[in-house]
């Protein structure tokens, strides 16, 4: 038998802080199963630091983590648990930057419009740790992401109080999306019959040809799609969506995913920022091109930089705000109390996150009173926005869905190698004049070309083929497993999906299906299938692309768990090795803001715990450790007694949280390895462990509690202080004193 290792990933915000009290009691634990854990840093600023190496002094060198990750993922033997980190946003880049300079990191400020060759090429570098930066790279495999089934059988068992019911009078909750114009609309689409080198070029109106990316290795059997946003169509349909908005007297609402997209979506972003507040712009604009404005950037941005005016005409554009409000329909609010609008921040209202909550508070979103109101929902693009109509009208029909009955909705996603829109941010471009943007070989055939306009914004995305073979077989094989029916949502419409159904029908011909029940279906087609059946207490596996998978595996989890954070996520790497997802942090900087202002963390790890099942029994079979099995089927039990007991922390301060939880898994894993009878040595070891746990049970809940109820300061947002956090995280003496020891 050979040890094992575990890559526990650092990341940030609330994952990052409750590891600082689940790690050690890991580590303790897992040593007595010969398995060693090494934590790699993958958060904001660890990637930032990595791309910056160049310009730190020897003391504040760091390794480049995720670089090193992105080859193990391809060894078989590679084990990882990865957290949920930051897809960063502008904004919060420069956050991030201006933290680390501050703690004495000599790098470069963020250059958001560079002047020189020199800002060019940092801009570039900061490139690698903005948006889904960290993905990409470790998902060198497809995803089967679901929920455990003693998660399940909790939740059903004792079903989430945030479930708010359709109002019987009628909804005026809709989504609003473009009809013509958009990515679905332009799409194109290839198979590649051979290998080539290629490369996109941009050709004016001049016949002068630009190129925007070079040497793209290009392999036979790949899909290669095309596709442009309009931008002239997208600003009419932006104001035609608000005054439907204002003439509905709903809010108006923007989704979509300034961080994963992070090319495309924060301009469409800045260019519903630039509609809304038109008036203001047109008042003000040499104004706010002297501040250098950024509405990429959101309305904060305008906020921001209007503060160094004289107060006469601070005062002046403040008015003109006002009066941009009272004629603009009322936007959804993030922050009522401190008037954070939809459009203040682009990171601030995900999509994916932030639709499920429209669903679950009844067709509404919060209004500047701090009210819930009716919202229109804009998603400008159609690829996924009218699979969310569907859930508004089969509410508005059936009613709010019951957390207590409702089926599962499993997930495999096709992800592996980059696939589809999120490996499309390399080849994502803002037109710069008129012309068309074309895909071309070495030997000058073109592939597709799309004529573009001044400020079109060009993607091109990629779907290799070994990713989608293993992505038919994933779904086949977890059908076969369940008996549930596996549903591939693919649009015969939409030109990437017609290839990719051509190569999942070649696919399942060479695949044992007998007695499955495997289905081809549009998204909306799809949708109702699977809601027919949640609503029968039935589950059903979805099928789908990238995109969808990540709205999907947010949409129903929190509607049946009241989260997404406690879904299991498990990634077979394409050479053997495995990934071992943890939910969503889309809730992470609110659970920060609680934590720093009242010293209660109500994150949830259960997602970590659920997560570090898989990894173990991965090291067992790998390794062939019959320890490591026992540590899982023991850590199994555990979470079982943590969800049966209601352990899980509380939303509200001085009562359980991140900690108290922990502690609780740690004291029920550490009584199930006492307590088995296959391996003496390790009930020997844990015997007396269990039995100061349980004997100091009352001792350490009071000195966790304890350290509720005050501000903290780990001196650090992005970067917290390690000593400072590890203080307030595990602020139990003795619980430390047993861990350590074990």
């Amino acid at each position: 038998m050979k040890s094992s290792q575990i890559i526990w990933t650092k990341t940030d915000e609330a994952p990052a802080l409750a590891s600082y009290s689940l790690l050690p009691i890991v580590c303790s634990f897992l040593k007595h199963a010969d398995i060693k854990v090494d934590e790699y840093d993958i958060s904001l600023t660890g990637r930032i630091l990595a791309n910056f190496n160049d310009c730190l002094p020897p003391e504040q060198k760091v390794e480049d983590h995720l670089g090193e990750l992105g080859k193990m993922v391809n060894l078989p033997g590679a084990n990882i648990i990865k957290l949920p980190n930051i897809s960063a946003s502008a904004p919060q880049l420069q956050a991030a930057v201006k933290e680390l300079q501050e703690k004495g990191y000599p790098i470069p400020d963020y250059p958001e419009s560079p002047s020189t060759p020199e800002e060019e090429q940092i801009q570039a570098r900061f490139a690698n740790a903005l948006g889904s930066a960290v993905n990409p790279v470790l998902r060198e495999g497809n995803a089967d992401r679901r929920a455990a089934a003693a998660v399940k059988a909790f939740a059903q068992k004792a079903p989430h109080k945030m479930m708010k019911p359709w109002p019987e009078s009628g909804s005026l909750a809709r989504v609003a999306h473009m009809t013509e114009k958009d990515f679905f609309g332009s799409e194109q689409s290839v198979t590649l019959d051979e290998p080539c080198a290629a490369k996109i070029e941009f050709v004016d109106e001049s016949g002068k040809t630009t190129v925007l990316k070079q040497d793209l290795e290009l392999i036979k059997g790949e899909v290669l799609d095309t596709s442009v946003m309009n931008i002239k169509a997208l600003n009419e349909f932006y104001e035609q969506a608000l005054n439907l908005a204002r003439e509905k007297n709903a809010l108006f609402s923007l989704h979509l995913k300034a961080t994963m997209m992070k090319v495309s979506d924060p301009i469409m972003f800045g260019h519903c920022v630039s509609v809304y507040f038109k008036d203001l712009f047109e008042k003000n604009s040499r104004t706010f091109k002297d501040l250098s404005v950024n509405v990429n950037n959101g309305f904060a941005d305008i906020l921001d930089r209007i503060r160094s005016l004289p107060e006469d005409i601070r005062s002046q554009i403040e008015n003109d705000i006002e009066a941009v409000y009272k004629k603009r329909p009322g936007l959804a609010m993030v922050d009522s109390d401190k008037g954070i609008t939809n459009l203040h921040v682009p990171n601030n209202v995900i999509i994916d996150a932030s639709i499920p909550n429209v669903i679950r508070d009844g067709g509404k979103m919060w209004n500047s009173e701090g009210r819930l109101q009716d919202t229109i929902a804009v998603i400008p693009d159609r690829s996924y926005a009218t699979m969310y109509q569907i859930v508004i009208e089969d509410c508005k029909t059936n009613g709010q869905f019951d957390p207590a009955v409702m089926g599962s909705v499993s997930n495999v996603g096709l992800m592996a190698k980059k696939a589809e829109e999120y490996g499309s941010h390399d080849k994502t471009f803002e037109a710069q004049g008129c012309g068309s943007v074309r895909l071309v070989d070495d030997d000058g055939r073109i592939f597709m070309e799309q004529a573009v306009e001044q400020g079109d914004i060009f993607r091109m995305c990629q779907a290799k083929d070994v990713a989608v073979r293993d992505w038919v077989r994933l779904g086949v094989e977890r059908s076969g497993l369940t008996g549930e029916p596996a549903v591939f949502w693919l649009n015969p419409e939409r030109a990437h999906d017609a290839r990719i159904i051509e190569k999942v029908e070649t696919c399942l011909k060479d695949l044992d299906t007998s007695g499955l029940d495997i289905r081809i279906l549009p998204p909306d087609a799809a949708m109702s299938f699977t809601l027919k059946r949640v609503r029968q207490g039935k589950n059903t596996i979805a099928v789908t692309g990238n995109v969808l998978r990540d709205y999907l595996t947010d949409l129903f989890p929190i509607l049946e768990l009241g989260t997404s954070s406690r879904m299991l996520s498990i990634v077979p790497l394409l050479n053997g090795g495995g990934l071992f997802e943890t939910g969503a942090g889309g809730s992470a900087p609110k659970h920060v803001e609680q934590f720093l202002g009242e010293g209660h963390l109500r994150w949830d790890s259960l997602g970590e715990y659920c997560a570090l099942v898989p990894s173990i029994e991965h090291a067992a079979a790998a390794t062939d450790n019959p320890k490591a099995a026992i540590f899982a089927k023991a850590l199994d039990k555990a979470i079982g007694l943590y969800l049966e007991n209601g352990r899980g922390p509380s939303r509200k301060v001085n009562e359980i949280d991140n900690r108290g939880a922990t502690f609780y898994v740690a004291l029920y894993w550490a009584n199930a390895l006492a307590d088995q009878s296959e391996d003496d040595s390790i009930k020997q070891v844990f015997k007396p462990i269990a039995t100061r746990l349980n004997e100091n049970e009352g001792i350490i809940l009071n000195e966790l509690m304890s350290a509720q109820g005050k501000p903290v300061d780990i001196e650090g947002y992005f970067m917290p202080d390690t000593k400072a956090a590890a203080q307030q995280m595990r602020p139990s003496a003795i619980f430390n004193r047993i861990m350590d020891r074990l």
